[in-house]
């Protein structure tokens, strides 16, 4: 009987990886998706929760600002405030 175990993919067990190696499963997994809604749920919810998570935990107020985008981490009372105002400033600067 031979021993396949070697030939199998085994998933991580939360050690840290290369970012470059995640940046490139995160785009393999959405592109895999066809609909808006198949993005939303397989990949941009559960990113958003464990972001959440982490940040909860640490006691983190979370603002990530890039060059194409941004994140704020909100309580769900906040959210839509958040939403009209961002919103408003995108009609105003477009």
């Amino acid at each position: 009987m031979s021993n396949k175990k070697s030939s199998q993919k085994q998933k991580p067990t939360g050690g840290v990886q290369d970012p470059d190696a995640v940046i490139a499963q995160l785009i393999a997994l959405m592109e895999e998706c066809q609909t808006a809604e198949s993005l939303n749920d397989r990949v941009i919810t559960p990113f958003s929760v464990a972001l959440e998570k982490v940040c909860l935990a640490r006691g983190y107020l979370l603002n990530i600002y890039g060059e194409g985008s941004n994140v704020v981490i909100s309580s769900e009372e906040d959210a839509e405030t958040i939403y009209h105002l961002v919103n408003e400033y995108l009609d105003q600067s477009g």
